[in-house]
């Protein structure tokens, strides 16, 4: 069954593929974005429905990431991607993880002390301050592309050494400070839940997008002359389930042009289906029934556990084609089963047939690679991820087709 859900998902993302390559070529002489200056450019497009669980068909493969929600056709050329990333924005909102609340610019106030970013986002008559220390690098000049780290950067930091790149890490528990280690707050009790009570049944990886979005906010509002920051070269990651923060924050705000998710497991680039299957099979994975429920609505356990995964009208691979015309770096570690590195894989060849329909294939890449701990990146894996920081954040001509590494699975 595994095997049958990537084959027959791929044959009918590859018959797409096929039938419009001249318009991902014309596409691609016209210049792609690799990058936006706003955190949705589908904002204008509404919500489409959402039938209750009872009436959502089953789905035994992938869902098709090109096909319309209502069922009716499927996107037919690069113009009509923000419509269906919108889409998927909203299912994954509506069934998962809970909504990322839209946030007027006259909310925000930004502030540098040093070298610290200060942004108070005040809602509802309740304000939630953010900060977080920005490292200049040493060489190169102003302004610099930045990487955020989702609570940390695991990356080493010998990697941006010797690069003009800036560091910055959002401290997400300013926003939810659920952890699994050490004491907590419950849902519902959050700061950002001062400013958004009715949203108490959200999971954390809502919220923490919503986070890391208004410290892009405060660096825009301030502009480079106050923040030396490059706002066009921004980039995002993070490991386990910081890898996880990574790529929600990346596939939720269009201002991001790179985003590198380490050692997500599942509930990040994993596909939940593919994972049930291999539970099924005597596998020790983090799937649907298995993840941990404060960073998703408690909600998509008790409507999609078991076979009822087949009714989720998305799956975890049209997460990572949110990102999409962006770029994507997913990296993996299968000596831990139970990050669910062959579901990754497997969402990452559905995932990537939307970079290559529109001829951006070199935006999207994988390397799964075995013999390390967790969360510390090997060198062997150094050069996937300078290809994509040299090309994406600092423009450097680097090649970055192919880069589809799987050791160890």
């Amino acid at each position: 069954m595994i095997t049958s859900i990537v084959r027959n998902t791929l044959i009918a993302l590859a018959l797409f593929c096929v039938v419009c390559p001249a318009d991902a070529q014309k596409k691609t002489k016209g210049g792609v974005p690799l990058v936006y200056e706003v955190e949705n450019t589908g904002s204008k497009f509404a919500a489409p429905v959402m039938p209750t669980v009872d009436k959502l068909p089953v789905i035994r493969e992938l869902p098709d990431p090109f096909a319309w929600s209502n069922g009716k056709g499927k996107v037919k050329s690069f113009k009509d991607w923000s419509r269906r990333r919108s889409e998927i924005a909203h299912q994954i909102q509506h069934y998962g993880i809970g909504t990322k609340p839209v946030v007027e610019p006259g909310a925000v106030k930004a502030r540098m002390s040093g070298d610290t970013l200060i942004v108070d986002v005040t809602v509802n008559g309740e304000t939630l301050t953010l900060s977080s220390v920005i490292t200049y690098p040493k060489v190169g000049e102003a302004p610099y592309a930045l990487m955020i780290g989702t609570s940390m950067l695991a990356l080493p930091r010998q990697l941006f050494e010797d690069r003009p790149i800036a560091i910055m890490n959002f401290r997400e528990k300013q926003v939810n400070d659920y952890g699994q280690m050490g004491r907590h707050h419950e849902r519902g009790e959050h700061n950002f839940d001062r400013l958004y009570p009715e949203l108490k049944d959200n999971g954390a990886y809502s919220e923490w997008a919503w986070g890391l979005s208004r410290l892009i906010d405060g660096l825009q509002q301030l502009g480079p002359e106050v923040t030396k920051i490059d706002t066009k070269h921004i980039g995002v990651s993070g490991c386990s389930y910081a890898g996880k923060m990574a790529l929600y924050c990346g596939a939720f705000d269009e201002r991001i042009a790179l985003t590198i998710a380490q050692e997500p497991g599942g509930g990040g680039a994993a596909a939940w289906r593919v994972s049930h299957e291999s539970t099924l099979a005597g596998k020790n994975l983090e799937d649907l029934d298995k993840t941990d429920y404060h960073w998703f609505m408690e909600s998509q356990k008790e409507n999609f556990h078991g076979d009822s995964v087949y009714r989720l009208p998305y799956d975890q691979h049209e997460l990572c084609t949110m990102v999409c015309p962006r770029a994507l770096l997913l990296l993996g570690n299968p000596d831990y089963e139970w990050l669910a590195d062959g579901s990754m894989v497997a969402s990452a060849k559905a995932a990537k047939e939307v970079w290559k329909s529109f001829g951006i294939a070199d935006r999207f890449g994988w390397s799964i690679v075995a013999g390390h701990g967790h969360c510390q990146l090997p060198q062997s894996q150094f050069p996937e991820v300078q290809a994509f920081i040299d090309k994406f954040l600092l423009g450097k001509d680097t090649d970055t087709n192919d880069i589809h590494v799987v050791s160890g699975l």
